[in-house]
């Protein structure tokens, strides 16, 4: 039989943890993450919403085939994985990404910036917390792969240093 909670219980759930639930959902709004999950003092709490993408459905039925050479001119070139660059500096947690410390301030960096290990980059704002984000390694900003206000996803490259 399983064991209802007890009102005392529920109380402090809908204090404590439900402060927290709805700050992540705050969170979910501010970055348009569809899902985030975290784990604290052996409580797990996921919140996720739910997110219908409708598919385009073309209006004409039946299309003829362009001949070889036109669709061969029409493909999209390769895209290239900004991930795998060996240069890249991925995004070490899910938040927002800033350019500047402040709105107006002057960028930290810019493409054509020489940086050293440790300078900041930019910072991601995560759980209303800013976080500064470090160059791991000297050399010349090439790329800045996202906009400044940017949600950015862990692991997502952010900026290309050669």
């Amino acid at each position: 039989m399983a064991r209802q909670p007890d009102d005392k219980a529920a109380a402090k759930f809908a204090t404590s943890d439900g402060a927290l639930i709805r700050e992540l959902a705050l969170l979910l709004d501010e970055t348009s993450l569809t899902e985030i999950e975290i784990e604290r003092a052996g409580l797990r709490v996921r919140v996720a919403r739910n997110v219908s993408i409708a598919a385009s459905v073309p209006a004409v039925a039946h299309v003829a085939a362009p001949p070889p050479a036109l669709a061969a001119a029409a493909a999209p070139a390769a895209t290239v994985d900004m991930a795998k660059h060996p240069g890249a500096v991925p995004s070490p947690m899910v938040g927002t990404a800033y350019w500047a410390s402040e709105p107006g301030a002057k960028p930290f960096i810019e493409v054509g910036t020489k940086v050293s290990v440790g300078q900041t980059l930019l910072i991601i704002e995560a759980m209303k917390t800013m976080n500064q984000i470090p160059s791991p390694r000297a050399g010349t900003v090439t790329q800045i792969l996202v906009e400044d206000g940017q949600p950015v996803e862990f692991g997502e490259p952010l900026v290309i240093i050669e």
